[in-house]
């Protein structure tokens, strides 16, 4: 694949030109350098032979109010074009486009019309860009992008509408997400059950943030959205010619440090215009600047400026001077040197000991040493400790990324393999409930959960130390297509029953009960002999004995959220159960928890479950590959538990802790125990 730079480019709805960043800008000798209030610069130009090849050929339409710009291979309309003229600023280096509003039952118009750029040198701005979703209770996805980044749900209560919103874009009534990089086609699917009005679409972030309602939009066919456009490095070497007639005489000819196979052309230093172009870079004359020499006389040379007169009779007494202060120079440097490596090291400390203080280390002593050594095993490490096992938290020691934080495998000094996790940030006001959950988590013993070992408060965002867990994690193995190994049913068994377990001490063995809010496949790990360990403590919480619910914005994955929660935004325990049930159905079928390869209105594995279940359909769904070792007696008593599990309402679904003694029980009839003490709570 042929690597590119970016310069960038779009249509707006609306018009819009920007001549000051485009003053410097002209078109090829010879042709059409406008269209209208528009200049078109090249590598662009109107008609043939005045662009740098097809791609950047464009047509003006001069025969409308205003006059309408279109680049003839994608058939878009351009409205603004902009092209740096001196040292490259990637702010003046934008060309914006319409882009469709893919939309479902909105006033009987229904449209599914997308944008295909494959082939062309233009692609969606991941940076200036944002796939937005807006509708009653639906899900939009970008078409073949399987990702959990490129799906967006929004919910509604009453009339108002609410979705995940970290840029506020939105303003509480849509969904937004970031785009992948380099996306070249745009299009959109619906998973609803509702028939209200539905919108997706890809729109500049500004643009955004000033139209985003579902009443501006209704009747609206096309927004604005920012495309990259990028030119390959074999574009400026097809000929002789060619490479003459580029970046010439007074531009450069650079590699972009993005993309290592492609040029990009600015103007020398002292030159301004477009380096495209033969002669487009023109001196820039310094000495219109009166205060450039000060006393002395300004003279202007290609590239550059000299100042002559009153300060060229001083020379030698500034030559003398100047080595006077050379060696006072040298005498300061020295100095200085040994100075700012001091201060540098003093204000580093100071600065951790501002952190340790910010981060509640202070609180975690007082905790620590109120428990009365109950906490001996949880270690405060510095932040040296943390860097030297993680080699400055070099990138190749990354186990894993996630929403809430980066994942690093390090070595501690007495040799110990551990897990150490760098959170995203957390906020001021949660310190206090940032130590009382180490304090909680630092107690949990138990030998399906994972065991934190520490933290590092020293940080500006604090670090947590856990035991490492070698073998992956569930879903690896579930939905890697390299994986070799297959998990059997035997195993598979055991996973689920001792997941159950953990979940069951978290929600009513440990001192406080804990609500993990994140269980889901990745986050149960495999030890070296593949048995399970819940992981990820990164947004659990705990509650005090008297609380039923938490009343929280809504957090977790796609996939195994809780409906009731996701409408209520109320967690309870019931919630980790529903998110158990969904991992209980990947282990009996091997299936994604959302997958674009079944229909519509299966994508979600829960939705499929049921549906297979009420039509006493689940053989035919367990997983090929282990269809062979199982019994049909055995899975229909995990696809009745999982299908407890998964019931829409919280008060129908069972503890945690009856799914674990059921679980066991199956265990021990898959392993041959007599039958006959085997009770089927939940059959």
């Amino acid at each position: 694949m042929i690597v590119r730079f970016a310069l960038s480019f779009s249509l707006l709805l609306l018009l819009f030109t920007d001549l000051a960043s485009a003053a410097n800008s002209t078109a090829k000798p010879g042709c059409k350098g406008s269209c209208g209030d528009v200049r078109v610069p090249y590598p662009f130009g109107i008609g043939p032979n005045c662009s740098l090849n097809a791609w950047f050929e464009v047509s003006c339409n001069e025969t409308s109010t205003p006059p309408t710009i279109l680049l003839k291979r994608t058939n878009m309309e351009v409205l603004n074009f902009s092209l740096r003229s001196v040292d490259y600023d990637p702010d003046l280096e934008y060309h914006r486009v319409k882009s469709p509003v893919v939309s479902m039952n909105c006033s009987g118009r229904e449209t599914s019309l997308g944008v295909d750029l494959t082939g062309s040198p233009f692609f969606f701005s991941e940076y200036r860009n944002r796939f937005l979703a807006a509708g009653c209770n639906s899900t939009a996805f970008l078409a073949e992008v399987d990702t959990n980044n490129t799906s967006c749900r929004s919910a509604c209560i009453g009339d108002a509408l609410f979705g995940s919103n970290p840029y506020n874009i939105c303003h509480d009534t849509c969904c937004e997400r970031e785009l992948p990089w380099a996306l070249k086609t745009f299009n959109a699917t619906f998973d609803s059950q509702s028939d209200g009005c539905k919108l997706a679409y890809v729109v500049e972030k500004n643009w955004a943030s000033n139209v985003a309602n579902m009443s501006g939009l209704q009747n609206m066919e096309a927004v604005g959205a920012v495309l990259d456009w990028a030119i390959p490095k074999e574009d400026f070497e097809l000929s002789e010619d060619e490479r003459e007639y580029t970046c010439k005489p007074y531009g450069l000819k650079l590699s972009n440090p993005y993309f290592d196979k492609s040029i990009r052309c600015h103007c020398k230093s002292g030159y301004q215009g477009n380096a495209y172009l033969p002669d487009g870079c023109q001196d820039i004359d310094e000495c219109l600047d009166e205060l450039k020499c000060g006393d002395a006389t300004c003279v202007n040379k290609p590239g550059h400026y000299v100042c002559t007169g009153r300060k060229t009779r001083i020379l030698p007494l500034g030559i003398g001077l100047g080595f006077a202060a050379l060696c006072l120079v040298m005498c300061l440097v020295m100095g200085g040197r040994w100075s700012y490596k001091y201060l540098k090291k003093r204000r580093k400390m100071k600065l951790k000991k501002k952190n340790f203080k910010r981060n509640g280390g202070l609180l975690l002593q007082q905790q620590m040493f109120a428990k009365h050594g109950s906490l001996e095993s949880t270690r405060i490490f510095t932040s040296k400790e943390l860097d030297k096992a993680t080699d400055n938290f070099n990138k190749d020691r990354v186990l894993g990324q996630g929403g809430q934080g980066t994942i690093y495998k390090g070595m501690l000094a007495d040799e110990r393999i551990v897990a150490i996790k760098k959170s995203k940030g957390m906020v001021a006001d949660k310190v206090e409930e940032f130590i009382n959950e180490v304090v909680i988590l630092s107690q949990i013993n138990h030998r399906n959960v994972v065991k934190l070992i520490g933290c590092c408060l020293e940080t500006e965002v604090p670090l947590l130390v856990y035991e490492f867990i070698s073998n992956g994690t569930v879903y690896q193995y579930l939905h890697d297509q390299s994986e070799e190994f297959v998990l059997s049913w035997e195993t598979r068994l055991r996973i689920a029953k001792e997941s159950a377990e953990a979940l069951a001490y978290l929600h009513s063995s440990a001192s406080i009960p804990i609500y993990h809010r994140d269980v889901k496949s990745t986050n149960i790990l495999l030890d070296e002999k593949f048995k399970a360990k819940v992981s990820d403590f990164g947004i659990s919480r705990s509650v005090s004995i008297d609380q039923t619910h938490l009343t929280t914005h809504v957090q977790g994955t796609f996939g195994y959220l809780d409906p009731e929660y996701f409408q209520s935004s109320q967690f309870t325990d019931k919630s980790d159960v529903y998110s158990f049930g969904v991992v209980l159905v990947e282990l009996l079928t091997g299936e994604k928890p959302v997958s674009f390869e079944r229909e519509e209105n299966s994508r979600s594995l829960a939705s499929y479950f049921t549906n297979l279940m009420e039509k006493n359909q689940v053989m035919d769904i367990v997983d090929s590959r282990i269809v062979k070792e199982v019994k049909h007696e055995e899975v229909m008593m995990v696809a009745k538990l999982a299908y407890q599990c998964l019931s829409l309402s919280g008060k129908k679904r069972p503890m945690m802790k009856e799914v674990g003694i059921e679980l066991e029980q199956i265990v021990l009839m898959q392993k041959g125990s007599n039958v006959s003490e085997f009770s089927a709570t939940f059959c």
